[in-house]
């Protein structure tokens, strides 16, 4: 579809990887509500762009990706791939950050730095919709399931000790609610994944978060309790 103040995305996507895979395209516009639903009747179809191939209809642009074994992830499927962005994230400006300011790479205060940004960012993806966060928390959290405004205090709980880590402030409040919120977290996605043995969404990244509960949101945990434990006894 090419019309005044509409150009499909997914048209431009599949001939995009039309000619990734080496494919000639032969593009057919439809440039008028008109054409479009003229085209979809007599394509027999419900939506477009529709991709033929040697006479053969292949179908839009999920189809495509199949048929190219490029399929996208099913909606509701579950996915690391959002929370391993935000870890590589949080380590590469833990390193711009401390190249730029010292003009080295220290392994003490990368640590640091890297576990500071990632509760940062962590907690931002869940202050995007604290009420969705709050929901899925009470799935597992032990203390939010007992103290419901855990669930709202968490979030906040996380991005104060992270920005307080990242600057070394206040190491005395810092620390402690690090090792807190980490230590139940950790006990709690323990009981929920491997003692209780239920399939759950992780709401580290948030109320909407497509991530299982599992082995990195108990890693996550952990790091976050061990460095609060560490700051204390340094």
């Amino acid at each position: 579809m090419d019309m005044p103040g509409h150009l499909c995305p997914y048209g431009l996507k599949s001939k995009a990887l039309l000619r990734w895979q080496g494919h000639e395209v032969e593009d057919h516009l439809l440039t008028t509500r008109e054409e479009v639903d003229r085209f979809k009747q007599e394509a027999g179809v419900e939506t477009t762009p529709q991709t033929y191939i040697g006479g053969t209809r292949i179908g839009g642009y999920d189809a495509l990706r199949s048929h190219f074994g490029l399929p996208l992830r099913a909606e509701g499927e579950t996915t690391y791939t959002p929370v391993i962005a935000l870890f590589a994230m949080a380590l590469g400006i833990a390193l711009a950050a401390q190249w730029a300011a010292f003009g080295s790479l220290a392994a003490g205060r990368s640590l640091i730095w890297f576990v500071a940004i990632s509760m940062c960012l962590l907690a931002l993806q869940k202050l995007r919709d604290v009420e969705s966060f709050s929901t899925m928390f009470l799935n597992y959290d032990l203390l939010a399931r007992r103290f419901v405004p855990y669930a709202y205090f968490y979030p906040f709980a996380e991005g104060l000790a992270g920005l307080l880590m990242l600057a070394g402030i206040m190491t005395w409040l810092a620390a402690p609610l690090a090792l807190v919120i980490g230590s139940i977290g950790a006990v709690s996605v323990l009981k929920a994944v491997y003692i209780d043995r239920r399939e759950l969404k992780c709401a580290c990244m948030g109320g909407s978060s497509e991530v299982p509960l599992g082995f990195v949101s108990l890693s996550e945990n952990l790091m976050m309790a061990a460095m609060g434990a560490w700051m204390l006894l340094g």
